[in-house]
């Protein structure tokens, strides 16, 4: 049976276009890190297996740029609606830039940086900041540590979760991600068809049925839409 529609929640699904705006580089840009590095290499099971001190040097060095990164006023306005609303943060990104800027209910779907996990056994995860992974450092079921990070060909986290978000939300705003990545992007077609849902990014790979597409920047937009939510208007 579905559950009833809560009229005092948002639901804010970001990809790597907010972080951007902070200057964290992207994955898929025409700039972005799988242009530097193969995602073969850095980003699969089979990397691990292959060189697991490579895949620790990359995400370590994501590691540092993520520790040397600000929320940006995209961030800091969501964050900013819970003064007001029941707000969940479902994001693709890895970085704790939401969290940092105050979100308290950060669902995060593709993995944490700030986090390690065994190598054997996902359950066993602890909290490691912006300290390095290195060879030698273990779990607690003795393992390798490795990032908690959805790798390819890895299933996401929370899935379920977050499409039961999606769908009692009254609001749904999606910031900074082309939806070119599934299957969360599908989690878009989960909100109702009558929860208001607004999409800012530059370009997105087709707009969900029911969305209101506006193109600009996340640090400008953002703040707008969340102003006039906290005053109760529709935003578009």
């Amino acid at each position: 049976m579905k559950k009833p529609i809560n009229h005092n929640k948002i639901v804010v699904f970001t990809g790597a276009g907010i972080s951007a705006e902070s200057g964290l580089k992207t994955f898929r840009d025409s700039n972005g890190l799988w242009n530097e590095y193969s995602v073969n290499e850095v980003a699969t099971p089979k990397a691990w297996s292959n060189n697991p001190e490579l895949v620790l040097n990359f995400y370590n060095e994501r590691r540092k740029e993520i520790c040397n990164t600000r929320p940006n006023d995209a961030h800091l306005w969501i964050a900013k609606l819970e003064e007001k609303y029941e707000v969940v943060v479902v994001t693709q990104n890895i970085d704790d830039l939401h969290e940092r800027a105050g979100s308290k209910n950060v669902i995060h779907v593709h993995g944490e940086i700030t986090k390690a996990r065994s190598s054997q056994d996902s359950n066993f995860v602890t909290t490691i900041g912006y300290d390095d992974i290195n060879i030698g450092e273990t779990a607690a079921d003795g393992s390798q540590l490795r990032p908690d990070i959805v790798w390819f060909g890895e299933a996401v986290m929370n899935y379920d979760i977050s499409r039961e978000h999606f769908s009692t939300a009254k609001r749904v705003l999606v910031v900074g991600t082309s939806l070119s990545v599934f299957p969360v992007a599908g989690l878009l077609k989960k909100a109702r068809y009558s929860a208001e849902k607004v999409i800012v990014a530059f370009d997105i790979e087709k707009k969900p049925y029911g969305y209101h597409f506006v193109r600009g920047k996340a640090t400008e937009i953002v703040p707008y839409i969340s102003k006039c939510w906290l005053a109760g208007r529709r935003a578009v």
